[in-house]
């Protein structure tokens, strides 16, 4: 049986049932991304080995759910791939274009930083950039934070100009798509990782949640509203006007 993606997610539940009948075959734009079967241990076994052998085809895949595979098959899938993905405990998430207001709030969000922290040890930088975050040596993730403050660049650098040391600062910008990543899976990995500060700016209510990170916990947190001055823990005298950050 073939449907496409939005049949299949008006009808989750009939053709979860239909799948122990038959193999699904789901369409998006056209062509063929991915196949619905009932689960059972060996069928698990077979699509980890088959992920290698299809990953050019099945990138596609990945803008509908997030995809199991270890790091070294999500060096293969990205090798020279344009397209941007974000890996967390051995889950791929393909990140999709921003929408306007996104765009908006991070330009004015740079600017505000970019002048605060001028001519400071520490570096403001903008997405699209990769870090590496580690929970232990067997769990190595790669995010693109919004925005970031590096205080250690210069020793943190490889020999391919990639920072690989630890932010003391993120900030993502929250949109329907990201929602629960970043409140939840990660704000755990920016907490267990040795990030400091965590900010979540939400455009949609025109709030900013700002997070303080002690000993893999939250030890402060406080959410700003409107006409309020979001203010850092760790970088005193850090403080941004709402009005400002929502022009």
């Amino acid at each position: 049986m073939i449907v496409n993606s939005t049949d299949l997610k008006n009808n989750l539940g009939k053709y979860l049932r239909d799948c122990i009948k038959e193999e699904i075959i789901i369409t998006g734009n056209g062509r063929k991304i991915a196949r619905l079967n009932p689960y059972t241990k060996d069928a698990e076994n077979k699509t980890k080995i088959e992920y290698v052998d299809r990953i050019s085809e099945g990138r596609e895949a990945f803008k509908y759910s997030p995809k199991k595979v270890t790091y070294e098959e999500f060096l293969k899938l990205t090798e020279g791939n344009e397209e941007r993905y974000e890996y967390i405990d051995g889950e791929v998430y393909l990140l999709t274009s921003p929408k306007t207001i996104h765009q908006k709030v991070l330009g004015e969000l740079y600017i505000l930083f970019y002048n605060w922290f001028k001519n400071k040890k520490c570096i403001p930088m903008l997405a699209p950039y990769d870090i590496t975050l580690k929970r232990n040596p067997d769990n190595i993730n790669i995010v693109e934070p919004d925005l970031v403050v590096i205080c250690d660049m210069e020793e943190n650098l490889n020999e391919k100009d990639y920072y690989m040391g630890v932010p003391v600062f993120v900030l993502e910008i929250l949109s329907k798509s990201t929602q629960r990543n970043d409140a939840v899976k990660k704000l755990d990995l920016y907490m267990s990782t040795g990030v400091k500060e965590y900010w979540l700016v939400n455009p949609a209510n025109r709030e900013v949640a700002v997070y303080l990170f002690e000993n893999n916990d939250i030890a402060r947190n406080e959410t700003y509203k409107k006409g309020e001055e979001a203010r850092s823990y760790i970088f005193k005298g850090l403080r941004m006007g709402l009005k400002d950050i929502f022009k």
